[in-house]
């Protein structure tokens, strides 16, 4: 079966989207306008979960395995990130002083504060990243930053397989569920669930619904009806809420509220709208991000945090738009760079594991 370039290529745009949103709301907080830090979100998230929705489908095995070998790449990454925050800090303490590395942080502004600059490495912060609880990484703050969505992919994956296998008949009906939990939490917000069960409850729709247009597309006439549906809808947002509502939609992500919604809902309908429409034929660029966008994912954490230091001597002696299609382009060459590295770093991972696994088995016989 021949592989679906669109679905790489929609998964490399949203990858660049990603690293577009991650340049304008950490770094750009100091030099981009707020109104353009809100339109960075119109592609955002939820299309991944869209698309995992579309390239998933009942095999439980298969689902678990792929989850499988997504947490193994995961410890290998965050073991990586962990030992490289601690020898920088042993660097810093050993070459310089405890004051510069305070400066050094000091960098990403007040709103992170270092969890412990000591060479006692704290292993708990590693144990805490295995097992998905994102406490900040000092040197590399982006990164579990943007990790609350790893968390959710494996939750609903195995939620969405367990509906796909089980109830393939009922697939509807659980997507029917999910909305009107989605809007349950949002009408009588003082009984919104901590945790997870928001995202949940929302994300684990969209993939569904992108499971129920695997292979199908929207007919023609259909779409102009999408298209206004959504302008309805975003008319509405802001008679309801006001124009400030504007501002809030980041706030209005975490966890997903109403206004926010409607806001993804643009961007998803024209993934779907393209799909089985928009046919890319060769391999290209975009394409490579999409099929190593875990890798792009990871990387632009580090990118995102490293471009930091050249946002902050930059932002006073040129326009902020200039400086913030530089620092876009810069993000996406240090995160291509860096995800070929840690493509790297995932070999050697799993090579040691095989290593041991050998040797395991042949002290066991």
């Amino acid at each position: 079966m021949n592989r679906d370039l669109y679905i790489d290529f929609a998964k490399g745009l949203a990858t660049l989207s990603i690293i577009f949103i991650h340049t304008a709301f950490w770094s750009g907080q100091f030099y981009i306008p707020a109104e353009v830090r809100v339109f960075s979100l119109v592609f955002d998230v939820a299309l991944f979960y869209a698309l995992s929705g579309v390239t998933s489908g009942a095999n439980i095995e298969k689902t678990f395995y792929r989850l499988l070998k997504l947490q193994v790449t995961y410890m290998i990454f965050v073991t990586f990130l962990f030992f490289s925050d601690y020898f920088f800090k042993v660097f810093g303490l050993n070459f310089f002083s405890l004051e510069w590395l305070q400066s050094f942080y000091s960098t990403f502004g007040s709103k992170y504060s270092t969890t412990e600059i000591s060479t006692i490495p704290q292993w708990q912060n590693l144990g805490n990243w295995y097992l998905h609880q994102y406490t900040n990484a000092d040197t590399f703050p982006v990164v579990m930053g943007s990790f609350w969505y790893l968390k959710v992919y494996f939750i609903l994956t195995v939620f969405g397989v367990l509906i796909l296998r089980f109830f393939p008949k009922h697939i509807n009906w659980f997507i029917g569920l999910c909305i009107a939990l989605t809007l349950l939490f949002n009408i009588f917000p003082e009984y919104y669930p901590a945790g997870q069960v928001g995202y949940v409850a929302f994300y684990l729709a969209v993939f569904l619904i992108g499971n129920r247009m695997r292979g199908k597309k929207i007919p023609a006439k259909i779409i102009p009806v999408l298209f206004a549906l959504v302008a309805l809808a975003l008319t509405w947002m802001f008679w309801y809420y006001g124009n400030e509502i504007f501002y809030k939609i980041n706030k209005n992500k975490f966890p997903p509220k109403i206004p926010y919604i409607i806001w993804a809902q643009f961007s998803l309908v024209n993934l779907f709208v393209l799909y089985n429409r928009l046919k890319i034929t060769k391999e290209n660029f975009i394409t490579y991000i999409g099929k190593n966008a875990i890798f792009f994912y990871f990387a632009q954490g580090i990118s995102s945090s490293l471009v930091y230091f050249l946002v902050v001597p930059l932002k006073e002696n040129m326009p902020w738009w200039l400086l913030m299609i530089l620092i876009y382009i810069i993000n996406i060459i240090l995160a291509f760079i860096i995800s070929f590295g840690l493509k790297k770093v995932d070999t050697l991972g799993w090579n040691i594991l095989e290593f041991l696994r050998r040797k395991t088995a042949a002290s066991n016989s």
